[in-house]
């Protein structure tokens, strides 16, 4: 139970507590903690005595944080939990909350790396019927390793910043042209967050995981369909998905999602040895994606068919090193269900059934002005629930 009014029956409770970059008062960025609606100002509270990490908290990006490790990621969010459930603390720690609408949230670190993979297998059949008819939806190496791509760490940017519509080359029936996409789309997943690095030639094994990720973030990859449908081979994405990944404000950390590990799906063929993961786990997230306001979609994370662990130890088996801020991706997440995907591409079948919205409208692809939503939850301990961090973002016409 927390003293700090508001956060019991929240899913910012004290079993999540997010970390985020936060301005307030026209000062520098610094590092805070959710809390129900409030942000807990931990540089604040690093710099009256009352948390010790290093010094990092003050810092403008959580990397400095991240990179300490998980002894002190532990300790410290002890603490936090410490000073937000002993009322001996209130009278020290209440001036250092501030409510959620008076600060504006930053990217919560500087993102070094990032690397998207392709881990649903309902997503990966669903695009391989889409853009291959009348071949095999999975492609032969797809259940021998997670499929991934180097996407462009400095487009990746926080939720609610706008997405301004991609222009590129795509195909039509006179030849290929160029101009601004029309058949953008959205990718619901998830990302991982790296803090503590690898050295270049070592390589990350799944049992490492949790040594090396700090947290989790959701993400939108935004994917121009049109311009990936002519671009993609074959070298695969390039320009239909760099031009904006967004990802949520709020670093929900491995710590807080304890109750969400359960049983990933089972793999057949047998996978290699580097990537056998005993407890082969994925994680119970349940997403939801609004279009304009309206809930269409209801993605299923806990049906992804390669693990975090297992993405991880692949995109490290060649040697490559990590560094404290790579992000890596989920891919995007979809079930069994048409209700289920995570791309319009999916729930559209290819722009051929539109959506109905509730007042008549409806979309295959995004317009100019529409705006997409993200969210999550996972269960947490004692039968509660914890959300993470949204990710929202609102189409801009090509410039």
């Amino acid at each position: 139970m927390s003293w700090v009014t508001g956060a019991d029956g929240s899913t910012y409770g004290v079993a999540n507590l997010p970390y985020g970059v936060f301005r307030h008062d026209g000062r520098e960025p610094r590092v805070g903690v959710r809390i129900g609606d409030l942000v807990f100002d931990l540089a604040g509270a690093e710099a009256a005595g009352l948390v010790l990490a290093a010094g990092t908290l003050g810092r403008p990006a959580l990397n400095d944080f991240m990179a300490l490790g998980r002894p002190q990621w532990t300790a410290v969010r002890q603490r936090v939990t410490e000073l937000l459930t002993d009322p001996a603390h209130r009278p020290a720690v209440e001036p250092l909350l501030l409510p959620l609408d008076e600060v504006r949230m930053a990217l919560p670190f500087e993102v070094a790396d990032y690397v998207d993979f392709y881990s649903s297998e309902h997503h990966a059949a669903n695009v391989g019927q889409i853009f291959r008819p009348g071949q095999p939806p999975l492609l032969p190496n797809w259940k021998h390793l997670p499929i991934g791509y180097h996407g462009r760490a400095g487009t990746v940017v926080v939720s609610g910043t706008p997405v301004v519509r991609p222009t590129g080359q795509r195909a039509t029936p006179q030849g290929p042209v160029a101009g601004p996409s029309v058949r953008l789309d959205i990718e619901a997943e998830v990302g991982f967050v790296i803090g503590v690095p690898s050295p270049l030639g070592a390589r990350v094994s799944v049992d490492d995981f949790t040594d090396h990720v700090f947290g989790v973030v959701l993400v939108n990859d935004w994917s121009a369909r049109d311009i990936q449908a002519w671009e993609y081979q074959p070298l695969g994405p390039f320009l239909g998905k760099s031009f904006a990944t967004s990802i949520s404000a709020w670093v929900t950390p491995l710590d807080a999602l304890g109750d969400a590990f359960v049983p990933a799906p089972e793999q057949d063929p047998p996978v290699t040895d580097y990537l056998r993961d005993v407890p082969h786990l994925g994680l119970d997230l349940s997403l939801a994606v609004r279009w304009n306001g309206e809930r269409v979609t209801e993605p299923p994370f806990a049906t992804m068919y390669w693990t975090p662990a297992q993405q991880l130890a692949h995109l490290t088996v060649n040697g490559a090193s990590l560094r404290t801020g790579d992000l890596y991706a989920s891919g995007t997440v979809s079930g069994p269900e048409r209700s289920q995907v995570g791309s319009f591409l999916e729930l559209t079948w290819g722009g051929t059934e539109p959506v109905k919205f509730g007042d008549g409208g409806t979309r295959t692809f995004l317009e100019d002005g529409d705006t997409v939503t993200v969210t999550a939850t996972a269960p947490g301990p004692d039968g509660t629930t914890i959300a993470l961090g949204e990710v929202t973002g609102t189409i801009l016409p090509a410039r």
